[in-house]
């Protein structure tokens, strides 16, 4: 099982609840889309399945392991396996496409290593194929405030392609493009972690997209998961509830099973 949650809630500095009573399991090599309106969780979501931010309460797995019970230095071996793919990718405006995507193994290679790649790259042809995948190879040598918000990201999802991770978290990857660009990435990307047997779980805003490209969909509303379908399954009154103008409030959370045992590497 690559990710394993059991009643994880978690509630922000503000004190404002984000997640409450996740439960969910995604088998390794399956592709899951996030969809439900803004503000229901589901960056928090990602960010958790991330290591980024502790859960406040419940228990989860990463990969076989629940990250906070490892030392910072295993968590970060951790984070490595996973590939991060942001809405907006934080790329340096000057740096070139080159090394913005062969920064996707920063965190499997020595530091000498990636100091020389940062004057003389490395693995061009490496960098050069994951760009070609998305119809970007002539940017290779581009400086990254050259290209449009699409573009970067493009570069983004090259450098995760890349860096060739067991997991790949995607929040909100293709919003900066047009629907038929969108659509194709979303395509790429799908048939890559399908061909390397990759866990993909990406949030989206466009509910067309996730019912075309993703066989399974999770619905999440309010920090609960509303609905959690294979995509052919998903009916127009979820849908219609997951977007509903009204607030859902004062409905009772369901309890959670009980807590499951995670092995703590």
């Amino acid at each position: 099982m690559t990710l394993r949650l059991s009643g994880v809630d978690h509630v922000h500095a503000s004190g404002q609840a984000a997640l409450r009573g996740i439960t969910l399991s995604i088998a390794q090599g399956e592709r899951v889309a996030l969809i439900g309106p803004s503000g229901a969780g589901k960056t928090t979501l990602l960010r958790v399945l991330a290591t980024a931010l502790r859960p406040s309460g419940g228990t989860l797995e990463v990969l076989g392991c629940d990250p906070w019970y490892l030392t910072g230095t295993a968590r970060q071996r951790l984070r490595a396996r996973i590939g991060l793919i942001h809405q907006a990718p934080p790329l340096p405006p000057r740096q070139r496409v080159v090394t913005a995507v062969l920064a996707g193994r920063l965190g499997r290679q020595s530091l000498a290593r990636n100091l020389a790649s940062l004057i003389y790259p490395l693995d061009r042809q490496g960098a050069h194929d994951a760009l070609a995948r998305l119809d970007l190879s002539d940017k290779l040598y581009q400086r990254c405030d050259q290209l449009s918000g699409g573009q970067l990201q493009r570069v983004g999802i090259a450098r995760v392609l890349y860096q060739a991770p067991e997991l790949i978290l995607a929040d909100e990857p293709v919003s900066a493009m047009d629907p038929v660009l969108a659509g194709h990435t979303l395509g790429v990307l799908n048939r890559e972690a399908q061909s390397r047997g990759t866990t993909l779980l990406a949030s989206l805003h466009a509910v067309e997209l996730a019912l075309n490209h993703f066989p399974r969909v999770i619905g999440v509303r309010a920090g609960r998961i509303l609905f959690d379908r294979p995509s052919g399954a998903v009916s127009p009154d979820e849908l219609a509830a997951l977007y509903a103008n009204e607030q859902l409030v004062g409905e009772p959370l369901s309890a959670p099973p009980a807590s499951l045992s995670i092995p703590r590497c």
